[in-house]
This record gives C-alpha cells, structure tokens and sequence, in this order.
C-alpha cells in the first residue's frame, strides 16, 4: 500500500479522505495538534507540521509516494513561500514522490472579458492572489520536470457546496452587478472537485493542468438570483459598475472584475470525470435538500 501526504487538511481534503482510507496509507499534515482526533478517526496519521515552518517540514522527507497539495499560498508577498518550503523539503528525501496533485485557481487566467477559454490560454494573473498561485504552478511544473514526478493541477474557480452558498450575502442585501456589466462565473461543487482529485491521481498527465469545473455558464448575479430563488431569499440588488466603484470594497470589487467561461473537456476525456452536479442548478437543488431535510 502506498503512501500518501496531503498538505492542506481542510474542507476539500475531508471530502477526499473518505475516498482514500483503504487503498493508501493516508498521512495528514497538521500544524493544530487539537485536529489530530478527528483525522485520526477518520483513518488518516496526523504528521505535525507547518509550511511557514521550514525545520518542522523535514520529517516529510521521503514520507509519501503520493502529495495532495490543497493548501493557499501566503496572504503577501509575491511568490508562493509554502510551496517552495514545501518542494525543498520533498526534495531532500531518499525518495521522491511519483505523483502529485495541487489544486491551484482559476484565477490565474486573470481577466478573459467573457471569453470561453481552455487550459491553453496565457496566464494573465489580475491580482497578488493569483500571482502567487501562478509562480506556486511554475515551481511545481518544474519540479516535475526535474525529478520525474507526474504533477497534476486543478485549476478550480468557485467552490460550493450546502455549506458553502452566499446565504449571509444575500441576507444582508450585498449587490450584484446589473446585467450589462455583470461577469461570467463558473463554478464546482466541493464533492466533485474531491471526485477529480482522486481522477487526476488516476489519469492525470504529466505536468498537465485541467480547468476543474462544471457545465454550467452563469454570470455572478444569475448564481445569486438562483440561490435566493431556491432558498427564499430576496434577490441581490444590482448596481451599475460605475456605482458600484463608489459603494463597494477593492476585495468585493476584484471578484467583480473578472470574466470567463472555461472550458472542461480535458476532465471530461483525460480524466474520465462524471461530476455528480453536472450543473449548479443541480448542486444549489441538492444543497436545498441538505439543508432541509423532510
């Protein structure tokens, strides 16, 4: 049985636990000791150890044959600092990893003006956010190249799930955009990005990187107005961008200034996905149900 690392122990990574427990021995890096019960539970071995922490990093050494990499790169700065301490650290081992998945961000495409895009579009980072997933992606592809390691990237956009909708946004009247200045969105559900994980430890190729997201192509108060639909709740407002400039925050402002429709046929023929929620429409029903019961 081999064994396997993930690095970033968060909602995603609970979702795909379930799914390896069994077929690897699963190690978990944690740098809250108060998380080790739960993973331990859950079948994995909790490995302590933090990636703002070069020296703490060393006894993933030659650890695991397999890394998931779920974790974000920093909150500053212009390079992704955890994937380097990450790399130098598997570097170091006897033995090296034979595959590795990241899930990176849609992001990295910057602005596409509404465009439907491929994995072969130009990476055009628009922020610092996606400027560091940009350089973590370049490390690790050449990582990859380097060593022999099978790097697979998931470049993911929103992520949703019945916990995870803009139930509090709409609450509290946030406003979208009107539709002549409203953006393309595109989205996956959180059990379907795990399902592509374990497809891309599967069938992914080397250095390869795969838009990880569903059918759907939505603008971002069309998702809104579909959540608030489903769930009983008023509609965004909406506002011109002209005054949205003037009443909204830079943060909500920069998931207002991007637009694309990507495009998912390498995870349709490469990685032999069948998402469970092929449409958001499907995901926000399920989502319903879930958080409704009868």
């Amino acid at each position: 049985m081999q064994n396997l690392l993930i690095v970033g122990c968060g909602d995603v990574a609970r979702r795909v636990l379930p799914r390896l427990v069994g077929r690897y021995r699963v190690h978990a890096l944690l740098r809250d000791p108060e998380q080790f019960a739960w993973w331990r539970r859950a079948g994995a071995i909790p490995v302590l150890a933090d990636l703002d922490d070069a020296r703490s990093l060393a006894r993933i050494a030659g650890l695991a044959e397999v890394v998931l990499h779920f974790a974000p790169p920093p909150e500053r700065g212009a390079v992704d600092t955890r994937m380097r301490r990450l790399l130098a650290a598997l570097a170091k081992g006897k033995s090296l990893p034979q595959r590795l998945v990241y899930i990176s961000t849609s992001g990295v495409y910057g602005d596409c003006a509404g465009a439907r895009i491929d994995e072969t579009r130009r990476l055009a980072p628009a922020t610092a956010r996606a400027a560091r997933r940009v350089d973590a992606e370049r490390r690790l592809r050449a990582f990859g190249r380097q060593n022999g390691v099978v790097v697979s990237i998931l470049r993911a956009p929103g992520i949703y799930a019945a916990d995870r909708l803009p139930i509090e946004r709409l609450q509290k009247g946030t406003p979208a955009l009107c539709a002549a200045d409203d953006v393309y969105t595109n989205h996956i559900h959180a059990d379907d990005l795990a399902l592509l994980v374990c497809a891309a430890l599967r069938y992914g190729r080397a250095n390869r990187a795969y838009n990880a997201c569903d059918d759907s192509e939505m603008k971002m108060g069309e998702y809104f107005d579909l959540v608030a639909g489903r769930f009983g709740l008023p509609p965004a407002p909406r506002l011109s961008r002209a005054e949205a400039q003037a009443k909204l925050s830079p943060i909500q402002l920069s998931f207002m200034s991007e637009s694309r429709r990507l495009a998912n046929h390498r995870i349709r023929h490469e990685l032999h996905a069948r998402l469970r929620y092929p449409r958001v429409e499907d995901g926000v029903a399920a989502a319903w149900l879930e958080r409704n019961p009868a």
